[in-house]
């Protein structure tokens, strides 16, 4: 649907521009337009005297989804160590195949990886796609998307999966640009219909709803896919898959100057033991034991957004839509209030412990065991316990 103007019945006499609450209509040379920021509301219809606005019908592009077929998965790795979000990726991928009977592909772009090909093929996946070349061993992102724009043209997948990695983040609209297709950022959950429709699922306005997209008028569809929201893909009993080699002249018009590996602390998306500290901690002071507790349980801290906003925690701490997701074996909320914000980055915990003084806080609804009182009287005596253990230890 589109709006359009009768500029035979239009006098220019501005009402619909003063009706519109987005201010998308403006007066050029004359006449009236349209701007970007047009929402489609509709209000300057019913506002225009002349009835000179309306709607009309545009021809929606159809494409033959007999004619796509598989989901793909890109393959992520630091010099062929590949990351854990693509095993993830696979896990869905085999899931998503197996109710539309596609087969799982992925892709592996690098320099020096044939080795590391094949441990796909445990995993399930039915081909990997293996572009094994020096000009990929740097990431640049237009020689990725070249390689990766062949591979998709060569096999036509119905679907494409991506992690929601910085380099996912950086590749995945470049792709989606060059097939003019949709792409949905960040998933948290994914399903598709019987006609290969992806349901793609994912947060939004602050975490406050869940918006379902779907891409019934494209292929491919592209979504990127939050790290540790989907369950990583068990071996399969009997792999049959086999390894194909694809052949690009591979350019690139990026040239790098320098690389700085840097180090690699442990974060908390990889930790199996969190304490996190909301609201409930009055002063920063008061964080040391929260890190006792921590250090103890042989786990690590993570805040919430307030706590980041007060200076209190590194960003690389925070959990949540604009922080982290996680999925520890045990995570101890001190005085979290439990925002969906926060909820969607930690929902998936196996066992969740909540300690706070408000008995109708958000955090009792996901806890597994919940506790009503006050944190500086529990957490003190939780601390006690455990240093007595180890002196008997």
């Amino acid at each position: 649907m589109g709006l359009v103007i009768n500029y035979n019945k239009c006098d220019l006499c501005a009402i619909c521009i003063s009706s519109c609450p987005f201010n998308a209509i403006v007066a050029e040379e004359g006449r009236i337009a349209f701007t970007d920021a047009c929402r489609m509301c509709k209000i300057c219809i019913k506002a225009c005297p002349q009835g000179a606005i309306s709607l009309a019908d545009e021809t929606r592009p159809q494409v033959d989804k007999e004619e796509w077929r598989g989901v793909l998965i890109y393959v992520e790795h630091e010099e062929g160590e590949i990351h854990p979000v693509t095993w993830e990726l696979v896990g869905k991928a085999r899931e998503l195949a197996a109710k539309i009977h596609h087969p799982v592909y992925a892709l592996f772009l690098g320099d020096n990886i044939r080795q590391q090909a094949s441990k796909l093929l445990e995993y399930g996946v039915d081909k990997v796609f293996v572009y094994d070349d020096v000009g990929l061993r740097l990431f640049r992102v237009d020689a990725y998307t070249d390689a990766f724009a062949h591979c998709v043209e060569g096999i036509k997948p119905s679907i494409i999966l991506v992690g929601a990695t910085s380099v996912g983040r950086s590749l995945a609209p470049r792709l989606a640009t060059r097939f003019r297709t949709g792409l949905t950022a960040d998933c948290t959950l994914l399903d598709v219909k019987e006609n290969t429709d992806l349901v793609q699922i994912r947060p939004a306005f602050g975490g406050n709803i869940m918006a379902q997209i779907i891409t019934p008028n494209h292929r491919p569809q592209l979504a990127t896919v939050r790290y540790k929201v989907m369950d990583a893909a068990e071996r399969a009993p009997n792999p049959t898959g086999v390894v194909e080699f694809g052949e690009l002249d591979i350019t690139s018009r990026i040239e790098v100057q320098q690389v700085r590996h840097k180090e690699i602390a442990p974060g908390i998306a990889e930790a199996e033991v969190l304490v996190v500290a909301g609201r409930g901690i009055r002063e920063e002071k008061d964080m040391v034991l929260v890190r006792e507790l921590a250090e103890r349980l042989g786990g690590q801290v993570a805040v919430t957004r307030p706590l980041i906003e007060a200076g209190w925690g590194d960003h690389t701490q925070q959990i949540g839509l604009s922080g982290r997701t996680v999925r520890p074996k045990l995570l101890i909320a001190l005085g979290v209030s439990g925002a969906v914000q926060f909820i969607a980055g930690m929902g998936g915990s196996e066992c969740i412990i909540a300690i706070n003084n408000d008995k109708s806080a958000p955090i009792f609804d996901v806890a597994h065991y919940g506790i009503v009182g006050d944190l500086y009287e529990i957490v003190p005596g939780l601390l006690a316990k455990l240093r007595a253990e180890e002196v008997q230890g």
